[in-house]
């Protein structure tokens, strides 16, 4: 028999139903950043609505007052949404309001400027301001292009050395306490290349911890695993400000990555696949303006291959 609708509120429902069930399956960070929008956001404004009388317009009037980006809108949704269809699934309710609908404000065009790469005199600066060991994760991030919850979660057993390759199977945030995960991605799954720097980075690094156990790059203060972005920010911040380099976050050396081998022409979809896209769309539409431009003899091949004669001129009687 059906709960009447009079005694279940929308906190219920969020936070004893959907949240918890889902913390299971879900990624840490995942559930921490829904948990987030619950207890900030939803329960204070909606928590005491009773299910029943909730309705699509209701949740319209609340994020019209939003200051934010459509992102931040879709974030919301999509927990509201998540919520309701387990509500269904129970038989709590009979629709999901939200299905086939979202709220969205008209946003100015996106410069994408949060892409800051390293210069390579600014690289020999950093890495020259670095313990050793952290010198060569420093220069394995650069020349990788792993995300920091990647590199944190390496292994020795995840370097192919034969075939100079990195198996990139696991992540780790600080959200996740020490729990090795998924990649953020069903692509972020992937083989990527060791090129020459990164090799004699790995190589630098073995006497430091290849036979120590299974981490790759150990906090250097703790002889542990890096328990996140977060670890690694300190001792960012220190090598930075004794390089005299201005400051970007960690994750600029991925960007660094991509820069570097699109501005040196490497295929735009090799890239891709390098730091887990699973097409290239992204790569063109974010670092568009390192891929160099078509010289004056673009289209010169495609004509010697298959341009045809053109007709002789018909002649005048």
């Amino acid at each position: 028999m059906r709960i009447p609708y009079i005694v279940i509120t929308i906190g219920l429902v969020l936070i004893t139903g959907w949240l918890v069930s889902r913390k299971r399956e879900l990624k840490a960070s995942t559930h921490q950043r829904y948990r987030r929008i619950v207890d900030n956001l939803l329960i204070p404004k909606f928590g005491k609505t009773m299910l029943a009388s909730w309705k699509r317009k209701d949740v319209k009037e609340w994020l019209a007052g939003f200051n934010c980006t459509n992102k931040r809108l879709t974030n919301v949704q999509n927990v509201i949404r998540k919520a309701l269809a387990d509500a269904v699934d129970s038989e709590l309710i009979d629709d999901n309001f939200i299905v086939g609908w979202s709220y969205k404000i008209k946003e100015a065009p996106r410069l994408e400027n949060d892409i800051d790469p390293f210069s390579r005199e600014e690289q020999i600066a950093i890495l020259a301001k670095c313990s050793p060991s952290m010198a060569n994760q420093v220069q394995f991030s650069f020349w990788t292009g792993l995300r920091t919850s990647e590199l944190v979660a390496l292994d020795w057993a995840d370097i192919d050395f034969v075939r100079s390759k990195i198996m990139v199977r696991k992540a780790m945030t600080s959200a996740a306490k020490g729990k090795i995960e998924d990649t953020k991605t069903a692509s972020g799954k992937r083989e990527v290349k060791i090129l020459a720097p990164a090799m004699r980075a790995l190589k630098a690094q073995k006497p430091h911890t290849f036979l120590a156990g299974d981490p790759v790059f150990r906090n250097p203060n703790t002889g542990e695993r890096w328990t996140g972005d977060q670890q690694i920010r300190e001792a960012w911040v220190r090598a930075l400000k004794l390089a005299g380099v201005r400051y970007r976050y960690p994750y600029q050396t991925r960007h660094t990555y991509a820069s570097m081998l699109l501005s040196a022409g490497e295929h735009p979809m090799w890239v891709a696949k390098q730091m887990g896209h699973a097409d290239w769309t992204m790569i063109s539409r974010i670092y568009g303006r390192w891929m160099p431009s078509a010289d004056t003899d673009a289209g010169g091949k495609a004509e010697a291959l298959f341009g045809v004669a053109e007709p002789a001129a018909s002649k005048v009687s």
